[in-house]
């Protein structure tokens, strides 16, 4: 079959080649991939920064934001059958394991022994096929199959929102406002979950007025243009407190500029992974003051595990109904398989791009047309 691959360490080495076809062993599923959703991270390991080959492979099937249609099943899989939509998990558990993988949550692994689909030590999805295990798929209706690729960044949100709502269960909290650093997709994602909330939501980003901007008046929020208007206490003052701030942007430096933004009893959660040398100069004594006497909470937060793969699905049809056609705008753009290294390629106006493995054949889905 045909598959993206990369020699994990080598900047370049990305290719469309032919490898083995899957072997479905006793109890997994076989899934023909229809889409993939290219990130950050894909972009980090074509580039060389990092990526991990299973065991005994010397190149590694990059892909880990996936959508699928069942092909075959087997015993053990009685939930799914032949033509369900399915949306793969990234993470799997340590062999140890430890008892945060022991219990189900493979996305606060302790040991680091943990494996990725496309990412450390498995195989991900930019192929024609994969195998899996019933447990670590995610059942979508045929109506969300034109979006379905958005679940996986979807749930980076979902347990960012999982997680605030759990910390600030140390307080009576009724928030209002939150401010997102990032338009990109995750960050995009998130204002539309806290904006199902009715929350006062506002997305700050470097990129000037244009479809961006426009995704974000279209769910009823407000864009601020970074190069306007700096974060910080008077930015603050001209929107009203905020209770949470969401960066994804995985620029560093904002992180303390967030602390100075968000209000007392306010929680700031970071998702971007910043793997540079950046240095940075900073008040020591007031970034404690901020945290101490405002009871300010910062945190971090990485991958995701069922519950927001299941979470997030539902969500998708609620913010259809909600905002209809609002999520197929975030894709930007569907590439071939053999044009996926154009998928690492930034523009201005770019949210999502995708690589069409597969063509999707729905009937009524949800951006309004069947495609083919």
């Amino acid at each position: 079959m045909k598959a993206v691959v990369v020699a994990p360490g080598q900047a370049g080495s990305g290719r469309l080649q032919e490898v083995p076809d899957p072997t479905r062993r006793s109890g997994e599923v076989l899934v023909r991939v229809h889409e993939i959703g290219i990130d950050g991270t894909d972009a980090e390991i074509l580039e060389g920064q990092y990526g991990e080959a299973p065991p005994g492979d010397d190149y590694l099937i990059i892909g880990h934001e996936s959508l699928g249609r069942v092909e075959t099943v087997t015993d053990g899989a009685e939930d799914l059958a032949p033509g369900d939509w399915v949306v793969a998990m990234v993470r799997r558990p340590d062999p140890v394991p430890c008892r945060n993988c022991a219990a189900g949550e493979w996305d606060m692994c302790l040991n680091g022994l943990y494996t990725e689909r496309g990412i450390k030590g498995l195989h991900g999805f930019l192929a024609e096929y994969y195998v899996e295990q019933p447990r670590y798929l995610v059942k979508l209706p045929g109506e969300l199959a034109a979006v379905g690729v958005l679940l996986e960044p979807l749930t980076i949100a979902e347990k960012a929102v999982d997680q605030i709502q759990r910390i600030q269960s140390r307080l009576v909290w009724e928030p209002k406002r939150a401010v997102i650093l990032g338009s990109g997709p995750v960050g995009l994602l998130a204002a539309i979950l806290l904006r199902l909330q009715d929350l006062d939501v506002h997305v700050y980003d470097r990129a000037g007025p244009g479809p961006k901007s426009a995704l974000v008046e279209a769910m009823g929020a407000h864009y601020i243009w970074a190069e306007k208007r700096r974060l910080g206490h008077k930015l603050a003052n001209e929107i009203g407190p905020v209770d949470i701030i969401f960066e994804a942007t995985g620029y560093s430096p904002l992180a303390f500029d967030a602390i100075d933004t968000v209000a007392p009893n306010g929680i700031v959660c970071l998702s971007g992974v910043s793997g540079g040398g950046r240095r940075l100069e900073v008040s020591a004594d007031h970034l404690n003051l901020e945290l101490v006497l405002g009871n300010r909470v910062v945190f971090g937060t990485v991958n995701a595990n069922r519950r927001h793969f299941e979470s997030g699905a539902r969500h998708l049809n609620e913010i259809e109904a909600r905002w209809p056609g609002l999520l197929p705008r975030i894709i930007t753009a569907r590439l071939p398989i053999e044009q996926f290294a154009e998928g690492v390629l930034r523009g201005p106006n770019d949210v999502k791009k995708v690589v069409e493995v597969a063509p999707i054949t729905v009937s009524g889905a949800i951006d309004g047309d069947e495609r083919t």
